[in-house]
């Protein structure tokens, strides 16, 4: 039986030296804190790679998921035979597809460091079937790129690592190659320009948003204070603590994203942009609605199944009828 990725890297990572992981982790927080891309190969060798998959890769893997739930959610039949993981580094995504859609069947794996492949095909050994065959390949990301055929194109955590002038040609690529597109970023102002773009990039193409957003004009929240994102929990790991010193079992990886689709789809009436503010007799919601807009709704005890509804509602969910 496959492990779960969190067993899996306890196997692969367990007995490294510990202080230099510990250094290399601290290095790889100063370089992505930093908000610039980087001047150098950042996966530079064995270490880096170790530590990049100890302390990252649970957070992007929990990201991943949770994107692809929210498109699930929506479509329960919706099929992914083959996925292409461009920039995926030690494969966190791959994973989170393979979890996702257990019909998977051809994996393919893009990152410009040959560390990181190397070790994410030794973690893989211990996943699913799709992900322990698949292919991993070294390929830097350039205005040339071509990305092999797939049903869905990955790009998580890669935009902000690259020069601005980038970003338009590889994410065409991913839209040449694939029926769908997942790009992922921080859930930071910074993250949610680059998806902005992107998701501008792709309805633009003709391309359809299945997620979150459900319409395909412009957002709503862009241009404001506000910036649409998403958080998933993730359990850490006894390693991931020690690596970031922190003594909390758990963390929250906050991230923007979209999910694009070539063909017609039918998305969310709404869906919930914050927590939920619940109060006796009253839950008060931060909505995007399919009409183009969004706000602050309160649905209230009298509102009868609608506040029964709005009861459970959590962060990020979708909602088959927008509350007014």
């Amino acid at each position: 039986m496959a492990a779960p990725l969190s067993r899996a890297l306890d196997a692969v990572l367990d007995g490294l030296p510990a202080d230099a992981l510990r250094r290399a982790t601290a290095s790889l927080i100063d370089v992505y804190r930093s908000g610039a891309p980087p001047t150098a190969q950042v996966l530079r060798d064995p270490t880096t790679a170790a530590a990049y998959a100890a302390y990252r890769m649970p957070a992007t893997h929990a990201a991943v998921s949770r994107a692809l739930r929210h498109a699930t959610d929506l479509d329960p039949w919706l099929d992914v035979r083959s996925v292409v993981d461009v920039g995926g580094g030690t494969g966190a995504a791959t994973w989170a597809v393979a979890e996702a859609f257990p019909s998977l069947e051809r994996a393919t794996v893009l990152d410009g460091s040959a560390d990181a492949l190397a070790l994410g095909q030794r973690i893989a050994r211990h996943g699913p079937d799709a992900v322990a065959a698949a292919t991993w390949t070294r390929l830097l990301l350039g205005p040339d790129i071509v990305v092999p055929q797939a049903d869905l194109a990955v790009l998580s955590y890669v935009l902000g690592e690259l020069r601005d002038a980038l970003h338009a040609p590889v994410v065409d690529a991913l839209t040449s190659a694939a029926r769908l597109v997942l790009v992922i970023e921080p859930g930071t102002p910074r993250g949610y320009a680059a998806i902005l773009a992107a998701r501008s990039r792709l309805t633009d193409a003709g391309w359809h948003l299945l997620a979150p957003c459900p319409q395909d004009g412009p957002c709503p929240v862009a241009g404001g204070t506000d910036w649409c994102h998403f958080a998933a929990r993730l359990d850490r790991s006894g390693l991931h603590r020690r690596l970031k010193g922190g003594a909390r079992g758990h963390e929250d990886e906050k991230f923007s994203y979209v999910l694009a689709s070539r063909d017609p789809v039918v998305p969310a009436d709404a869906r919930v942009l914050r927590h939920p503010m619940t109060r006796k007799g009253l839950v008060q919601l931060e909505v995007c609605r399919s009409d183009g807009s969004s706000g602050r709704v309160v649905v209230t005890k009298r509102s009868g199944d609608a506040y029964r509804t709005a009861r459970d509602l959590a962060w990020g969910d979708a909602l088959d009828r927008a509350p007014r």
